[in-house]
């Protein structure tokens, strides 16, 4: 999509966690590494809590952060573990795990939580409610928009998937600046979602978070992005 804009549907396509774990072991990158885990998509939401409980064992030893993603539009049905109980349930498993795994590898390993942008404000209260409650230490605001109000009338974008970029852009920012305002500090904000350039970096570090991810970026303008950005903000 042109104007900044990118649908992606690709989901959490891959060949599993244990494929991710020998590619981990055989780089030799020496920064903070993030690894993503989310549920199966042919894998019942009841029943989502296992996966995440499985992959964050497998990852744990070899991860800077785990980020649990409960908000890809991509696989069915897993925006519903971002509310109520399914969310607390969920959180509760992931923070005992973690105390066990910190016990056994001798080692913290943070855990963020990635939200969607398409929440309400009473949503957005609620969840910034349960992350403090349960001890989470970060969100990651935001996944990519199912909404498609800024793009109507351009070219494909009727089509399915999670809206990135350009399009993104404010409505991460607001996300990011009403969590800021619930959480007060109590947990940090890593800001992600239409940062194509210094000044939205910027925006989105006034708007509350303490850290930044760029993805579309990349491919609109390429790893010089990340240069302009670090030597200025």
């Amino acid at each position: 999509m042109k104007a900044g804009g990118l649908i992606n549907r690709m989901g959490f396509n891959n060949h599993g966690v244990y494929n991710l774990v020998e590619n981990v072991k055989k780089s030799h990158f020496g920064g903070v590494l993030g690894i993503n885990i989310g549920k199966n998509k042919d894998t019942p939401v009841e029943q989502g809590k296992d996966d995440y409980l499985t992959c964050m064992e497998k990852v744990y030893p070899y991860a800077g952060y785990i980020a649990v993603n409960i908000s890809s539009p991509n696989t069915p049905g897993l925006r519903t573990l971002q509310f109520g109980e399914a969310l607390d349930d969920l959180l509760l498993a992931t923070k005992n795990k973690q105390t066990t795994l910190q016990a056994y590898h001798h080692k913290y390993v943070p855990v963020a939580v990635k939200i969607a942008p398409d929440m309400t404000e009473a949503e957005l209260i609620q969840v910034a409610d349960s992350l403090v409650r349960h001890n989470i230490d970060g969100v990651i605001a935001t996944n990519t928009t199912t909404g498609r109000e800024l793009v109507q009338g351009m070219d494909y974008c009727g089509k399915t998937g999670g809206l990135s970029g350009r399009p993104l852009q404010l409505r991460s920012t607001d996300v990011i600046r009403q969590l800021s305002a619930e959480l007060q500090g109590k947990l940090p904000i890593i800001g992600v979602g239409g940062i194509d350039s210094l000044i939205a970096a910027r925006e989105k570090m006034a708007a509350g978070a303490s850290l930044i991810q760029i993805y579309s970026g990349f491919i609109f303008h390429g790893p010089r992005l990340v240069k302009d950005i670090v030597s200025d903000i």
